[in-house]
């Protein structure tokens, strides 16, 4: 999921790409997107984007002298509000932004913005996942702390005049992703973050960072020794800062669901997350914690290695369709079958009527192989019951022979 530092190198590319560029017509929103519609229409106005924590703003803004020239032209109507609007993006599981020529539009581009130029491009949001989510004059969100990129003191001092909020009563990897205080901190940031301080990620937050509270430095150091101890130190809230600073450092796109030259600089630069050898397990969340070492006290109880768990579940034994009684001393043998969906039956049809031929060898049913033995039974496959009655008859009937054949000797 993209993070701080994604969402800040986003607003770098934005103003980078988009610089002297003039955007003209309405903003278009794919069909399938569940955002809302953008009514923002103009005939010139420009783009440029800020970002905050896990937020970027992306800013509307129209040309006055181009709209006066054309309302001069008689396209007054065309115009459309003339007020700079602000949106807000939130990324989502894939969201980002790309600059794309008007015939090669990236697939999954949910919003976009048409530069005047001939042949026209497309400054587009793009978001496989569909997660991501914009707000017509948006503002930053309330519940959402300092950014910890671009407002490290305000940041630092949130985090640590608060430490009797009950955020702080869970795991330090909890509480790392509280928006409200870690504002761009995620699932990648806090394992990278954690595994370099040797921090168990369950252990109480509270604990991990009370101790900082009381941190002093000896007032005799010059300003050059504090910053270089600083360097070769830092806690928790200094590496909630450094970290994502590496990220931004290594240009590109940083975290990445493609696989490109980018996304291999950002691979290598990982040591924990996601790294062959580290550990794994979910927290109460639902979220996966990479780490190395003891998780810490306040570990899910009874949770083994993810890693492990998946490749027991990877090749799981398939379910058996069918369950044979065995035959009983009468020779009569009892079949009991699933019962299909309608789908499935309504495939075999299908099957059946292109493949007749191949049906005609197949065995039939035991209700129906048994109607079938009986309709075409030969004389000499009797069952036995028929045999010893039909034996009975030719007795009684020679008997019967004997009886007259004496009487009749007698007679005579």
């Amino acid at each position: 999921m993209p993070e701080g530092p994604e969402l800040h190198l986003a607003s770098r590319y934005i103003n980078a790409a988009c610089a002297g560029l003039v955007f003209c017509g309405p903003v278009e929103k794919s069909e399938v997107s569940k955002n809302p519609e953008v009514p923002f229409r103009s005939d010139a106005y420009r783009i440029s984007a800020a970002s905050r924590g896990k937020e970027v703003k992306l800013t509307l803004a129209p040309l006055r002298a181009e709209a006066a020239a054309a309302a001069a032209s008689g396209e007054r109507g065309r115009a459309g509000p003339q007020q700079p609007m602000d949106l807000v993006f939130r990324f989502g599981m894939s969201g980002g932004f790309t600059l794309a020529p008007e015939a090669e539009l990236p697939k999954h581009a949910h919003l976009r913005f048409y530069t005047r130029e001939r042949p026209r491009r497309a400054l587009c949001f793009v978001d496989l996942r569909r997660f991501g989510r914009w707000e017509v004059q948006g503002t930053w969100q309330p519940d959402r702390g300092p950014c910890v990129l671009l407002e490290y003191e305000q940041f630092r001092e949130n985090v640590l005049k608060n430490l009797s909020d009950k955020a702080f009563n869970k795991p330090i990897c909890e509480a790392l992703l509280n928006q409200k205080f870690f504002n761009g901190i995620g699932n990648y940031l806090r394992a990278e973050i954690l595994y370099r301080l040797k921090i168990p990620p369950f252990e109480k937050a509270r604990t991990v960072l009370e101790a900082l509270q009381h941190r002093k430095q000896s007032p005799g150091l010059t300003l050059s020794k504090k910053v270089k101890l600083r360097r070769e130190n830092p806690d928790l809230v200094e590496l909630c800062h450094t970290v994502p600073l590496e990220v931004v450092h290594l240009g590109g796109k940083g975290y990445s669901l493609e696989h490109s030259a980018d996304a291999a600089a950002f691979e290598e630069w990982l040591q924990c997350y996601s790294v062959p050898g580290m550990k794994a397990l979910r927290d109460s969340n639902g979220r996966t914690i990479w780490f190395h070492g003891e998780p810490g006290p306040m570990a899910p109880k009874g949770e083994k290695s993810l890693k492990k768990r998946s490749r027991a579940n990877t090749d799981p034994e398939p379910p058996n369709p069918k369950v044979t009684k065995p035959a009983s001393q009468g020779g009569r043998s009892r079949e009991k079958v699933t019962k299909r969906s309608g789908r499935e039956k309504g495939k075999e049809l299908v099957q059946g009527a292109e493949n007749a031929q191949s049906n005609e060898t197949r065995k039939p049913k035991a209700r129906s192989r048994r109607k079938a033995s009986a309709s075409q039974e030969s004389p000499k496959s009797e069952a036995p019951a028929a045999g010893r009655k039909r034996r009975a008859s030719a007795r009684r009937s020679a008997g019967t022979a004997a009886t007259t054949r004496s009487r009749r000797a007698k007679v005579e």
